[in-house]
């Protein structure tokens, strides 16, 4: 499998001059980010912020940037991948967005998980205009590019008086937790998941059978495997394989290969959704990546399930 190193230029270009120009990595409507937050009220002077990367607003649009690579022949190589580098750069310049199906679902998710920290009496606000982590600028190996950005991400929250962040997704966790006192060595933030703050007394389920897809990054680097099956247990019956379900053999959704690889990365998605088939209809995710690129497993598999955020099979009792 070949891939154009004018290909690999391009897209980093796009990522990085839609970084320095609205804080995101594609091309996409800022409002999108906000949406959720219609409505709600915030404690001003926290110094906890709810950090949602706006990630489960991109996901989709990511999803749909695949689909247009692959258009443009990312995955032929030669001649092809060679064009693909102009499609980029024409890719770079559209304004994307979400379907409002789509992004009615990512300002569902957020909202539960807004109601569920509440419910928890726990006290946090939100940044005006909030960044993007730069989670894929590292995914993708432009790690001098994401060093200087995720500087500049470390300076908008000192600015603004963060002392601890929550976030929502197990990229940003990551990329927070794990990479940025490694690049940025000032870094001093408290960083913890939503999930963190959950107490399995009070969590009902609102799904009585169910099989789990891991995130990756969450059951293998960042401690969340027991945590998760924790806050399940006793309420439904999750079905779980050794293989399959394991902290350490599940295998993953594709996601880390899609914007370079596509080809790839959806018959990984189609085996992780054949794999999960045999153990339950129901799979319960809890990254948004994830959830699309199953998702685009599913068509591609022609496998019939039926996947949901954890966050919208939880709810918190009073």
């Amino acid at each position: 499998m070949f891939v154009s190193l004018d290909w690999f230029k391009s897209l980093r270009d796009v990522i990085v001059t839609s970084l320095r120009d609205s804080w995101l990595p594609f091309p996409v409507d800022k409002s999108i980010c906000n949406k959720w937050r219609e409505g709600l009220a915030f404690d001003s002077d926290s110094g906890t912020v709810l950090y949602t990367s706006c990630l489960y607003q991109l996901a989709p649009v990511i999803e749909r940037a695949v689909t247009e690579l692959e258009r443009f022949g990312v995955t032929k190589g030669g001649v092809l991948a060679r064009f693909a580098a102009v499609g980029t750069k024409v890719f770079g310049k559209a304004l994307l967005r979400p379907s409002d199906e789509e992004l009615n679902r990512a300002n569902v998710i957020v909202k539960n998980i807004y109601n569920t920290l509440r419910a928890l009496g726990i006290k946090f606000r939100v940044l005006d205009n909030e960044p993007y982590s730069g989670a894929l600028l590292y995914e993708l190996g432009f790690v001098n590019d994401f060093a200087d950005y995720a500087k500049s991400v470390y300076k908008i929250f000192r600015d603004n008086n963060v002392n601890e962040v929550i976030t929502i997704d197990p990229h940003t966790q990551h990329t927070l937790e794990k990479l940025y006192p490694k690049y940025v060595p000032e870094f001093n933030i408290k960083v913890r998941s939503y999930l963190d703050y959950l107490d399995p007394g009070r969590v009902k389920v609102k799904l009585s059978e169910f099989t789990i897809h891991d995130s990756c990054l969450y059951a293998r680097y960042l401690n969340k495997y027991d945590l998760i099956r924790g806050l399940f247990r006793g309420k439904a019956d999750v079905k779980e394989d050794p293989v399959i379900t394991g902290r350490d053999t599940s295998h993953c959704c594709g996601g880390p290969i899609e914007s370079t690889y596509p080809e790839i990365a959806g018959r990984v998605a189609s085996n992780r959704v054949r794999e999960l088939a045999r153990l339950s209809r129901n799979v319960v995710v809890q990254c948004p990546i994830c959830y699309v690129n199953l998702r685009r497993g599913v068509k591609l598999s022609g496998v019939e399930i039926s996947l949901y955020d954890i966050a919208e099979i939880m709810e918190v009792s009073g």
